[in-house]
């Protein structure tokens, strides 16, 4: 079957030539009837065939029997001294028996009533049938038919439209950005070639949708066979800069290498040992003489005898001390490496990657590991920093790390200028004590300008060592992406697209536009979805309401006075969500609607690889939700104290009198504990709040009597709540705060606070919103 826009069904009567023929569009409408043997609107055969020849270029040809129909054709043609034309064709006789097998009969009749066929509101009537109207007529709506059960389980080739994290695979057309990328690498070069491997600093400066990150993507699939690719999405607590880009740092080398059954860290330590070993001083003796011979002919055989690593660690923690000091953290982080690597179960993989994030690991497990406990007084933000330095330190034993800072558009946002400020004290940190690296950061043209006013001068200098430029690309290059990403289902542009469709996709002022909008058109072509209003087409078109979805709407700008009325004269009304939701655009539901299933899968898809919790990073996801839910529904955030005691970090949003206290705790061990006891404190002291603490179900179960009888204290108050984040409630969590920071980050083109409205119509019952609006248990 083809998939082709631009059909015709046909329909003829008549045995040795045309006595009949109807012919119908893709829309569905008669285009064209005639009759040779009539009483009624006769017309000659040489007249019929030059209509049809008029007709027919440049379609595919749909008949209910083909064979039965083009042998009419033919011969009609022949009649007049002419041959039918070569043309594309489809059989909805022979569809049928693929796509609904089995059935008794495959007529026209049988199918159109087993399918429940109707023409104008009718079914299909025998008595009526052979007229070539009426049969064309049920055979469109057969073939729309077959066309829906053909692709209802297929994806849409342009439903992908962005790339979330260079670790993810997309179709790429090379060359686009070739000079921009060979850039990248001309400077990994020159990082390398320099004798003190000073880091270099790169801006890619485009704007929303130009493919920043796709260009990331491809250096990662160009280089991680040789530089290790670290990736940072934006901060979001300012407190705690650097633990972040550390924690992302640890989740990136934990990422596997395509087509190789080793994670970005075990590739780390198998080129930098080796590089190692190659140092004549570190090979004096037969047995390091040995185990050099084996990794020069293959690195990763490092990984064929695991009895080695205690050897290895060895190896390098004394080679550290020597060069580098044995102070700090830095001896520990290098054991936490080898030990990662020496391991092939996951769970144990898992342990020591929640100890290299500094986790509390049980007494019983570092001593199954053979690692240390971490001090209590740890400094994350300073731990972090030298866990940054000792990788890249390391490097110099190999190739320059590429570090990539992305999705930092929303900083510019005046909510967040404390963070941005810190991130710039991190960046120079980072410029500072980490060698061997290419420091890159994907930006807008405007959010570089407003950094600039942020940045230490001397980090601007540093970091904006090359500026290059996304600039739009040309038609012709859209077009080559469109028939990339279409290329795995074996359908060309033209077979799919009508020429004004493709005209229309490829006027979009952006590569991301381009794809959506080909989704769009993907999805009506397809699946017969109405097709999107489009501001840049004259497609637009404005729906008209009816008398219910006027009353719907009505109805909410009630509840939203009511509702602001209670706020401004401070009553004790609770924000509930209202019976009626706000009528939302049914374009933007559409958006939304796509974007949260393709993020879900995605989401869904990582949740169970490796991945670090950390406390100070959920309070900043629940700041950026928070604060993006009270700019559609009034209220204010705060945060509960106790004196200087530890506690969980926490928020308190309130809508007038109705203040929920949300607060994470994923500690472990020794650290639970004193947080809990003292959050059971704040409870005790706040009777009127309603305290919520949350914990996801992947971090180790509580086990300590004190740290379980705290649990059972807090619990058995009338006003607090334990939530143990599951897998759904999780990935609702993350797909909330990931959609608000795509939002920010122009990388979804919809309006905040209409994504909200709709957020609430789709999720109204869920914990998130809930705790949001102020709802209690």
């Amino acid at each position: 079957m083809l998939l082709s826009p631009n059909f015709l069904v046909i329909d003829t009567e008549g045995k040795q030539e045309i006595n009949e023929i109807a012919i119908i569009n893709k829309n569905g409408r008669l285009i064209y009837e005639a009759y040779n043997k009539s009483t009624f609107g006769v017309k000659s055969i040489a007249e019929i065939v030059e209509d049809i020849k008029e007709i027919i270029p440049n379609h595919l040809l749909v008949f209910h029997s083909a064979q039965h129909d083009l042998q009419i054709l033919s011969q009609s043609f022949k009649q007049v001294g002419q041959s039918f034309p070569k043309v594309k064709t489809d059989c909805t006789y022979q569809l049928a028996k693929r796509y609904f097998p089995r059935l008794d009969s495959y007529s026209l009749q049988y199918l159109s009533q087993y399918l429940d066929l109707r023409v104008n509101g009718r079914v299909f009537n025998l008595n009526l049938a052979h007229s070539a109207k009426y049969d064309a007529q049920f055979t469109y709506q057969l073939y729309q038919k077959i066309r829906e059960k053909m692709f209802q389980n297929t994806l849409n080739p342009f439903s992908s439209n962005r790339v979330d994290t260079p670790f993810q695979q997309h179709p790429d057309y090379s060359q686009i950005y070739q000079e921009e990328f060979n850039t990248l690498t001309s400077i990994l070069t020159d990082i390398k070639l320099e004798p003190n491997h000073q880091s270099k600093g790169a801006i890619i400066i485009g704007e929303p949708g130009s493919g920043k990150t796709h260009l990331i993507m491809r250096l990662a699939q160009k280089t991680l066979a040789t530089n290790r690719l670290l990736f940072i999405r934006q901060p979001n607590n300012a407190k705690s800069i650097l633990f972040h880009i550390y924690t992302r740092i640890l989740e990136s080398l934990v990422e596997p290498v395509p087509k190789t059954n080793y994670s970005q860290l075990e590739y780390f330590l198998a080129k930098t040992f080796v590089n190692f070993m190659r140092l004549e001083k570190h090979c004096t003796t037969p047995t390091k003489l040995n185990l050099l011979t084996e990794l020069e002919a293959d690195p990763f055989s490092i990984y064929d005898k695991r009895k080695n690593f205690p050897k290895i660690e060895k190896y390098l923690t004394n080679w550290w001390s020597k060069k580098h000091g044995g102070s700090g953290y830095s001896l520990n982080i290098i054991k936490g490496i080898v030990k990662y690597c020496s391991y092939v179960d996951k769970n144990y993989k898992i342990l020591v990657t929640r100890w290299l994030a500094a986790d509390e690991l049980k007494d019983a497990e570092l001593k199954r590991l053979g690692l240390d406990k971490w001090s209590q007084e740890l400094s994350q933000e300073n731990f972090a920093l030298e866990a940054i330095s000792v990788l890249g330190k390391l490097s110099l034993l190999d190739e320059p790390l590429i570090i990539v800072f992305d999705q930092l558009e929303s900083l510019s946002l005046p909510y967040n200028q404390e963070i941005l400020l810190s991130f710039g004290e991190a960046i120079k940190d980072i410029c500072t004590h980490v060698p061997n690296s290419l420091i890159i950061l994907n930006l807008f043209p405007d959010r570089w300008s407003h950094f600039q006013e942020f940045f230490d001068p001397s980090v601007i200098d540093r970091i904006s060592q090359s500026i290059i430029n996304l600039s739009p690309i040309n038609p012709e290059q859209l077009q080559q992406i469109l028939k990339i990403k279409l290329a795995s289902t074996g359908i060309t542009l033209t077979e799919i697209f009508t020429t004004e469709d493709i005209q229309d996709i490829l006027q979009q002022n952006s590569i991301r536009k381009t794809i959506n909008r080909a989704a769009d058109y993907y999805r009506y072509r397809v699946h017969g979805i109405t097709l999107p209003q489009n501001n840049q087409t004259q497609l637009d078109f404005k729906p008209i309401k009816t008398y219910e979805e006027r009353l719907n709407q009505l109805e909410t700008e009630l509840h939203q006075i009511k509702l602001q009325l209670a706020q401004l004269l401070d009553t004790e009304a609770v924000v509930t969500i209202p019976e009626t939701i706000p009528l939302i655009n049914k374009t933007e539901d559409h958006i939304l609607l796509n974007y949260w299933e393709t993020e879900k899968e995605i989401l869904s898809q990582d949740y169970n690889n490796i991945k670090i919790i950390d406390d100070s990073d959920e309070i900043g996801k629940l700041r950026q939700i928070a604060t993006a839910f009270l700019k559609r529904y009034s209220g204010k955030i705060t945060v509960l104290r106790l004196r200087k005691l530890v506690i969980p970090e926490n928020l308190v949003i309130s809508h007038g009198k109705q203040e929920n206290v949300l607060a994470f705790l994923n500690e472990n061990g020794s650290r639970f504990t004193p947080r809990m006891k003292n959050f059971n404190q704040l409870l005790v002291n706040h009777p009127h709040l309603q305290f919520i603490l949350i914990r996801d179900r992947r971090q180790p179960a509580i086990n300590g009597k004190v740290g379980l009888r705290e649990i059972t204290n807090f619990t058995q108050s009338s006003n607090a709540e334990l939530i143990i984040l599951e897998k759904e409630a999780r990935i609702e969590f993350e797909l909330m705060y990931k959609m608000i920071t795509d939002i920010n980050n122009r990388d979804l083109e919809i309006d905040l606070k209409t994504a909200i409205d709709i957020w609430v119509k789709y999720y109204h019952n869920s914990w998130l919103v809930k705790k949001m609006l102020g709802q209690v248990k």
